[in-house]
């Protein structure tokens, strides 16, 4: 795992004359001269700004391991309900999403990128820091604990989707041009491995903790280690440079111009299709984690591996379904990713036909199989959606449909929530659940016919993971710069 090193940065370098000017005298300048025109123009190091880099993508992975992973599970520990912990994976997310929409006024007044991600890190770590507060509540009332939780959700996701657009733009400035492909695919590489190291830690933390008769305490513990590592992350991002302080130039981009039914560069029935697949994997999405903790009665120990087992399968498939992308096209990836996902929810509904180890290595294989295709899925939506969009428009397209695409995910949980309400919090009622989502799943597919054939450069973006599921393996977020510009 190597990062390409540019030509021998050092770190201060100076700027060579003109030809209109003449080369400064190996001498001391003269009295005349200004102190401004006398001493060298300072430039920042590439160098020094990748290594931050690196240190920032490994702190805030661990993070999103260590802490986020485990907000669902806390909810079910306090007893707020297995509907309510469900839906404090989602309902935060559309919050956040609200919030972020005021990027572009802050950015416009702030005039900094770093400072404001910065700022937003800064208020991610504290409300994570804020989370173990609902176990003081809990003595008061489970009310009071379960309304604080969902504050500092959405206070978290907030902050989390208001940096992704800021920093976006921001890392594509620092990073020379020549270095990023291999400097991004290491960068993602280190990002998913401390991921995997937070979640591992979680869980066998809360195993331990419950075990123990500790079970809180150690959700605090975790949650506590997270608001750290975000910290650390802070202050890895306040030693990156930052070429264009002052300047703002984001070009707006009109929800109208996102979804135009004429619009050359995103179709808005593509951006529909991939909102009605959201909205349908979230009918039984965010309620993996009540059935596996409360319903399976699965040990944190056991829901960590699960995870973990989904989480591995997207790594290790994303290489492959590259390369198919290269040879048989981006289309023809979607088509296997949107199909693929399909029945995946809806295997679930055989999980009464095994039991013993059989049992565990139906729902393995079914984790497993998830990962692959969510992979595939994924990958495609990543090439035909953001490497449609020119280059200037990326991070305003990206903040409005991540809006939308939060919309479409309160949507499907609500759904599911309803499901559950009516019918009970029963293992029937899952069941139900999941068979839903995945029938849900097959009206999206005609849509696919009705969803864009333009070329598309295939180059594997680099992304980075903002939340891990155990239905999916995680969310993840493209590192802009990474992709291909388009023209």
């Amino acid at each position: 795992m190597s990062v390409a090193t540019p030509p021998r940065p050092v770190a201060l370098r100076r700027e060579t004359p003109t030809p209109t000017e003449p080369s400064a005298p190996p001498l001391a300048p003269s009295p005349e001269a200004p102190p401004s025109e006398a001493q060298p123009r300072l430039c920042p190091a590439p160098r020094h700004d990748m290594r931050c880099s690196i240190g920032d993508a490994a702190s805030y992975s661990v993070m999103v391991g260590i802490g986020e992973t485990y907000l669902a599970a806390f909810a079910l520990a306090l007893g707020t309900g297995e509907t309510f912990a469900g839906l404090i994976a989602t309902l935060p997310m559309l919050a956040g999403a609200s919030l972020q929409l005021a990027t572009p006024w802050a950015l416009n007044r702030i005039h900094s990128y770093r400072t404001w991600t910065m700022l937003c890190a800064a208020v991610q770590a504290t409300a994570l820091l804020a989370v173990p507060l609902a176990v003081w509540l809990k003595l008061t009332s489970i009310t009071a604990a379960a309304t604080w939780l969902f504050v500092a959700a959405s206070a978290y996701w907030a902050a989390s989707q208001a940096a992704g657009p800021a920093w976006n733009t921001w890392i594509e400035e620092i990073i020379p041009k020549r270095t990023r492909a291999n400097f991004f695919a290491c960068r993602a590489r280190i990002s998913q491995m401390c991921v995997l190291i937070g979640f591992a830690a979680g869980g066998i933390a809360l195993y331990l903790g419950h075990a123990q008769g500790w079970e809180l305490a150690a959700f605090a513990a975790i949650f506590l280690i997270g608001a750290a590592c975000r910290f650390v992350s802070a202050g890895f991002l306040s030693q990156q440079s930052e070429v264009s302080a002052g300047k703002y130039h984001a070009r707006p981009v009109t929800l109208r111009q996102i979804v135009s039914q004429t619009s050359g560069d995103v179709g808005g029935r593509f951006v529909l299709y991939l909102l009605a697949v959201q909205a349908a994997v979230q009918i039984s999405g965010p309620y993996f984690t009540p059935f596996m903790l409360a319903q399976e009665r699965m040990s944190y120990l056991s829901y960590m591996a699960l995870i973990g087992i989904c989480f591995l399968g997207k790594a290790i498939a994303m290489p492959m379904w590259g390369r198919v992308a290269h040879y048989s096209g981006a289309r023809r990836l979607l088509w296997i990713g949107g199909t693929g996902i399909v029945p995946i929810a809806g295997l679930w509904v055989f999980i009464d036909f095994f039991d013993g180890w059989t049992r565990v290595a139906y729902i393995s294989s079914i984790q497993l199989l998830s990962g692959i295709v969510w992979a595939a899925y994924e990958l495609a939506m990543l090439l035909m959606f953001f490497e449609a969009i020119p280059q200037r428009d990326r991070a305003g397209v990206l903040t409005l449909y991540n809006f939308g695409n939060a919309a479409a995910l309160v949507i499907g949980s609500l759904i599911g929530a309803g499901v559950l309400q009516t019918l009970g919090e029963s293992h029937h009622s899952y069941l139900v659940l999941f068979a839903l989502s995945s029938l849900a799943r097959l009206f999206t597919v005609p849509l696919l016919w009705r969803s864009p054939v333009k070329a598309v450069e295939v180059v594997q973006p680099a992304v980075r993971v903002v939340a891990v599921r155990p239905d999916d393996g995680g969310q993840e977020a493209p590192i802009l710069p990474s992709l291909a510009e388009s023209k």
